[in-house]
């Protein structure tokens, strides 16, 4: 897997043999593409949040660039059999206010996680399927899943690890029909305040003010490798020409998306860009909530039916879409089209997976099949500060819609509005992106097309409300297999019936871009996240 991700990495240039920055400036200043929706470590299943809470809060496993699972608070880990793990931690790591790190806060993070309210998209997808969790002593974690889970440590990757000491459940207990001892747990609006966003990770939250900055200071006490800088401020910088007046004022050294038609300006001013092929599928949703009493939202000329229960409607959705043209015009090349919802060589993609042919003809004959010879009207949701460019995606796809018969109009708005009414099925179709977070197919799958039952931890964000027994059924085999061959070829199986089916139409992969003044470099990520920690002085 390793020599493949590095095939998917595209560096637009080189980054110039520089002279590093000096020792004394450890400040680092970033602009953010989409701020973070909370500060809670297990509130949003989101890129931006995700990305913020490694500085702050650690897991048992971490990720490379290229998304290879690495130590981090665990040191070691092994089953012991097909459905027990044991994961061997660190000694000597202490939280960012003195208080040792133990099994027992592993055990408390999990046994909080399905605690956290109003979650947009939960993290109960990383817990499912535990069902004992063990500390036979400080240092050593034993876990129990109802089945075999052989992606566990992935798992336990997308989880920040919290203090159960400093939640008053220092003696928690793990158990499967609720867990004792938890005291009650923190509501996600009280990590907003650094004394309780308390990690064990590189850094300490020292300020937070929603739209105006996050303010991070060096832990000093931290057990691993110091970072590079003192002090990093992260700016949420929507809107695209701020961010680039910003960099090129010097008011921040480093943004995320840059545009891409400045691309040539910002290099033109002595900046570097640097840009990879992520794991972002950008996708549209389609409401396929099969409920006679459920009347779907913003459509309009099909007396009272939701046209994208059938499945013809859903395909002529996909054939109408140019997805080279979005690719070509709107991301200047930068992006790849997508036929399924992860990119190969990435485990549980298949090499060469057909991207759907444009073909309006074929979408007019599919609706007249349909009985909707003359179309019918629909409301397109999307962010506009989320995705690159995904405002203008949206509009170029409504454009293409329409000239099928589909009048498609566009109600696009933040990304935390967006997510809000998303959660709330307001939207008949919408646009969003995913980024799996554990580098493979079944995470994808599980958060997208498996059918939404959140008591379960699956289907997640499915906020289409797809449903198919048999992709289920193949999924969660896949996820129970341990065989890698046996489980790749499950996953290619269930990827390829759910896009037959039209389930979700994939549209692109992002290829991420990054800029930043002389003398930093930073690698491209494939999970897309910006790090301070890996941006470092060049030559260094």
């Amino acid at each position: 897997m390793k020599q493949g991700i590095r095939r998917l990495a595209l560096v637009a240039m080189p980054f110039a043999a520089l002279a590093a920055a000096p020792a004394a400036a450890q400040e680092l200043r970033i602009g953010l593409a989409s701020e973070p929706t909370s500060m809670d470590p297990h509130f949003h299943n989101l890129g931006p949040n995700n990305a913020l809470r490694k500085h702050i809060f650690e897991g048992l496993v971490t990720q490379d660039a290229e998304q290879k699972i690495r130590p981090e608070l665990a040191s070691s880990w092994r089953t012991l059999d097909d459905t027990t793990w044991e994961f061997k931690l660190r000694p000597n790591v202490k939280f960012s206010n003195g208080m040792d790190f133990t099994a027992r806060d592993a055990i408390y993070t999990v046994c909080r996680v399905p605690t956290v309210e109003n979650s947009p998209s939960s993290f109960t997808v990383a817990t499912r399927g535990i069902v004992g969790m063990e500390a036979p002593d400080p240092h050593t974690l034993i876990i129990k899943t109802a089945s075999p889970q052989p992606l566990l440590p992935n798992s336990m990757a997308t989880l920040g690890i919290l203090s159960a000491q400093a939640n008053g459940a220092e003696n928690v207990r793990f158990r499967a029909g609720g867990c004792e001892g938890l005291g009650t747990p923190p509501k996600s609006v009280e990590f907003n305040e650094p004394a309780k966003a308390i990690g064990t990770g590189p850094y300490k939250l020292a300020n937070y003010t929603r739209g105006t900055h996050i303010v991070l200071e060096r832990n000093e006490t931290y057990w691993g490798q110091k970072p590079h800088w003192q002090k990093v401020t992260f700016r949420p910088m929507s809107s695209q020409g701020a961010r680039v007046a910003g960099l090129l004022a010097g008011d921040v050294d480093l943004i995320e998306n840059p545009p891409i038609q400045d691309f040539e300006r910002i290099k033109g001013a002595g900046f570097e860009i640097a840009e990879g092929l992520s794991n972002r599928i950008i996708y549209i949703h389609l409401d396929q909530f099969n409920d006679p009493n459920w009347k779907t939202p913003g459509v309009k000329g099909t007396d009272g039916k939701n046209p994208f229960l059938d499945k013809r409607v859903r395909q002529a959705v996909s054939k109408a879409i140019n997805r080279q043209a979005i690719v070509e015009r709107i991301m200047g090349g930068h992006a790849v089209p997508a036929g399924e919802l992860l990119p190969y060589p990435l485990f549980g993609a298949t090499k060469d997976f057909p991207v759907e042919k444009y073909d309006p003809e074929g979408a007019k004959k599919l609706l007249a099949e349909a009985g909707y010879p003359n179309g019918f009207e629909v409301t397109l949701g999307t962010p506009n500060d989320r995705y690159i460019n995904d405002e203008k995606i949206a509009q170029a796809v409504a454009q293409m819609l329409t000239r099928v018969g589909i009048k498609t109009n566009v109600d696009a708005m933040t990304a935390s509005t967006f997510f809000t009414r998303r959660n709330k099925f307001e939207f008949s179709m919408y646009l969003a992106g995913w980024g799996a977070d554990t580098g493979e197919m079944s995470n994808s799958m599980n958060a997208l097309v498996v059918t939404l039952q959140p008591d379960k931890g699956l289907g997640g964000t499915n906020r289409g409300r797809y449903s198919n027994k048999q992709v289920d059924e193949l999924v969660l085999k896949a996820m129970a297999t341990v065989n890698d061959e046996a489980r790749e070829k499950l996953l290619q199986e269930a990827s390829k019936l759910a896009m037959s089916d039209y389930g979700i139409i994939p549209l692109h992969f992002e290829v991420t871009p990054w800029a930043f003044k002389k003398g930093l470099s930073y690698k491209p990520r494939v999970d897309q996240y910006t790090l301070a920690t890996e941006v470092a002085p060049s030559g260094s």
